[in-house]
């Protein structure tokens, strides 16, 4: 029999109304026993199987959540931070029976992008990852009140759900640890101004510097796009100004800024200390180990994807805000033997 069977063709089989059949295969119990049998015995006579991706779609349950990420594919995977967030997204939907549907916002494709995710209908709910500031995927889920929870606040709309780590502040004692170590000319490779744990973690920067009654010299400020090659770039511009150490707002960045200071012959950290940000895997082991605030990221992952169903079962009568904790890891790059400092993030 052929696989394009319809309930029309299993009504018209088992002597019933299309309706009565639609009953059956959704499991009302208002079908007497006897319809319900006959009914169940043409289906699989027929070897007919429902759709239960329609089926879903009619109730308003498909049990598949959207992952937005507002950047191309080469981002994705080249960026180590989102496989560990998607792996934690995966594991919270496989231990709730849902699946996810990833949806990458390349801007020159973006508001067609946001066009099908509001009106698919195939989603209950989306998460929204590394949001630009002002990003129209945001605006367009508040204005369908499709249920959504951000990975990382929202610059203006404090109302809305969201999972973070406190960037600023693990940003500032960050780098108020490399001043207790002695370091007198800190400089920063921020990450970008239009995502919000850019501005924050720069913000955290100038905080640790208006702490120690330091004036920004905008000569040690430089602006990366949290990648290898961003960091690298930017670390060949601040050798220029002698700084004696760095923060870096992502350890992807780091890794570059430390491939600029080998080819510049400078020593890491004798000559230049260095502080990352995320504890990829890989800060572990280069050349010297990095020295870098942990955020838990697949964690991050793990829990929106739980905020996410618990707005869409009981819907968002308040707004959820969730701060994970973030930690200073010492490892080798910021010259932790130049003093017996603690660190306090």
């Amino acid at each position: 029999m052929s696989n394009r069977l319809t309930i029309i063709e299993i009504a018209k089989h088992s002597g019933v109304s299309r309706s009565t059949v639609s009953r059956v295969i959704n499991d009302d119990p208002n079908v007497n026993t006897e319809t319900r049998e006959r009914v169940r015995a043409v289906m699989q006579k027929l070897n007919f199987h429902p759709n239960v991706a329609a089926r879903g779609l009619a109730a308003g349950k498909t049990r598949i959540l959207g992952l937005v990420i507002p950047m191309g594919v080469s981002a994705l995977f080249s960026d180590p931070y989102f496989p560990q967030l998607i792996q934690g997204i995966s594991a919270a939907c496989n231990q709730h029976n849902y699946s996810t549907m990833l949806w990458l916002a390349d801007p020159e494709y973006e508001r067609r992008m946001i066009q099908q995710i509001v009106s698919s209908g195939l989603i209950e709910g989306v998460i929204v990852a590394s949001a630009l500031n002002d990003d129209p995927v945001v605006e367009a889920l508040m204005q369908r009140q499709i249920p959504f929870v951000l990975v990382g606040r929202h610059p203006t709309h404090t109302n809305l759900a969201y999972v973070d780590v406190d960037n600023r502040v693990s940003a500032r004692d960050a780098v108020l640890y490399l001043m207790r170590l002695g370091y007198q000319r800190v400089a920063t490779i921020a990450g970008p101004h239009n995502m919000i744990a850019g501005v924050d973690r720069l913000n955290g920067y100038k905080d640790a510097l208006k702490t120690r009654g330091i004036a920004p010299d905008p000569n040690l400020i430089a602006e990366g796009d949290f990648s290898e090659g961003g960091g690298y770039q930017e670390m060949q511009r601040l050798l220029r100004h002698a700084p004696d150490a760095v923060f870096v707002a992502s350890d992807a960045m780091a890794l570059g800024a430390m491939r600029a200071l080998r080819e510049a012959g400078k020593r890491v950290p004798d000559d230049i200390a260095l502080v990352g940000f995320d504890d990829m895997p890989f800060a572990a082991h280069t050349e010297p180990p990095l020295t870098t605030v942990r955020q838990p990221i697949h964690r991050a992952g793990f829990v929106a994807t739980e905020t996410l169903l618990a707005l869409i079962a009981e819907g968002a009568n308040a707004p959820r805000r969730v701060i994970l904790p973030t930690e200073l890891v010492i490892r080798e790059t910021c010259g932790a033997h130049r003093a017996s400092a603690k660190p306090t993030v």
